[in-house]
């Protein structure tokens, strides 16, 4: 059974983190910044879910308190992403690891934006 994920918007209280801890023994998590000079926006969102789409793993990407799913543009959206944020990404599952891999190089390059990569 997958932790309630708050809805879009919503932050995880204590419990629910520790639900997500708990459940999903097996998880991959890095942290990086988002360098965007626009933050995560429309096309960069599209190109990440697109992206964690391909995956059979459950893709979340933390922003303080908020979890929200890597494989939903409008979840991305609404988090509110913006450059210099760091943001925790967690794979769970089959290929976690390839899945984690993806996501933390699409992030590092810059999302296919100009003046994306590092900081």
């Amino acid at each position: 059974m997958s932790p309630a994920i708050p809805p879009r918007g919503k932050s995880c209280s204590s419990a629910q983190r520790a639900v997500f801890r708990k459940e999903r023994v097996a998880l991959v998590a890095k942290r990086v910044v988002l360098t965007n000079r626009e933050g995560l926006h429309v096309r960069p969102a599209g190109l990440f879910s697109n992206e964690m789409q391909k995956y059979i793993s459950d893709v979340w990407v933390c922003r303080e308190e908020a979890v929200v799913s890597g494989k939903s543009i409008m979840n991305l959206i609404a988090a509110g992403i913006q450059q210099g944020d760091e943001i925790e990404i967690r794979c769970s599952d089959p290929d976690e690891e390839e899945a984690l891999s993806r996501a933390v190089e699409l992030v590092e390059s810059g999302l296919g934006e100009q003046g994306g990569g590092r900081l």
